[in-house]
């Protein structure tokens, strides 16, 4: 499977790609907002076989992409939307890039990617994603994809010796159609 963008390509995880991922998820910047402090070769190993084994899966309600830049077949992050049986109405979004990508609007690319996806192809009705507070950039992508905030959790996750809150954004199937319609007529 394989997803395009203006600039990026977001295809399915192959096992040599955990070379990459261990190499963007050591990085200091990126660490910020992760409940990990360092990444082994195991830990990058096991993360990238995780999305591998979700293509067995049947139904399939989980996909988390690589993303690439296509020219030069880089991996500079991941992308993923990710429902349940129980549920499968509804999915959340997420996505990590490379500090050295971050504010070239590769993040927004992905996100909306992935809600097109989503609502185009797995028919989803509602879309969320979630992200902690202090991650100003990862809220503004969230906002400028057409997600709406619909809470503020506070206090409820912790990571990295402290209590964190975390802002709830979503978005509905018919919202994205809207909000698709006005960007064919403003072109």
């Amino acid at each position: 499977m394989l997803l395009s963008t203006a600039r990026l390509q977001l295809r399915e995880f192959e096992e040599d790609d955990w070379q990459a991922v261990q190499a963007y998820q050591n990085d200091l910047l990126y660490l910020r907002y992760t409940p990990w402090t360092y990444r082994t070769e195991g830990d990058a190993r096991d993360f990238v076989q995780m999305f591998i084994n979700w293509r067995e899966e049947r139904p399939r309600y989980r996909y988390q992409f690589a993303v690439v830049l296509p020219e030069s077949s880089t991996l500079i992050g991941n992308g993923g939307i990710r429902s349940t049986h129980a549920q499968p109405w509804e999915a959340h979004i997420g996505y990590e890039l490379a500090s050295t990508h971050w504010g070239h609007g590769y993040a927004t690319e992905v996100a909306r990617a992935l809600l097109d996806f989503g609502f185009n192809e797995l028919r989803l009705h509602r879309i969320y994603a979630q992200c902690v507070v202090e991650n100003t950039a990862s809220a503004h992508v969230l906002e400028k994809i057409g997600m709406r905030l619909e809470g503020h959790l506070r206090e409820n996750g912790w990571m990295q010796e402290r209590w964190w809150d975390t802002l709830v954004y979503g978005i509905l199937a018919s919202e994205w159609r809207a909000q698709q319609a006005n960007d064919s007529l403003s072109v």
